[in-house]
């Protein structure tokens, strides 16, 4: 795993667009090989972060455990709503 991510890059990484939010979304494209980044909540269901590692791998994508829980997530990404996976596309702004 790469450096820490915070708060701010995570903003930075919204306003600039081409991030999925959401398990399913993530794995597709994960699936498709067009993500770069992979990022996970604290909290994230061990189901879901076992298959996310697992095409993170198959793909080549990075992929960062955070330190916020899904609902704090949710509120950097200005969401009313958890977010426990964030993926940025390839091509976008890194």
């Amino acid at each position: 795993m790469a450096k820490k991510i915070n708060a701010a890059e995570i903003k930075k990484m919204m306003k600039a667009g081409n991030v999925l939010i959401g398990t399913e979304r993530t794995i597709k494209k994960l699936k498709l090989g067009k993500v770069h980044k992979v990022l996970v909540s604290a909290n994230c269901p061990m189901r879901v972060e076992k298959d996310i590692n697992y095409y993170a791998g198959l793909s080549g994508a990075e992929l960062h455990k955070l330190d916020y829980q899904n609902d704090e997530l949710g509120v950097i990404c200005k969401k009313p709503y958890s977010i426990s996976v964030l993926a940025v596309v390839k091509g976008a702004s890194k």
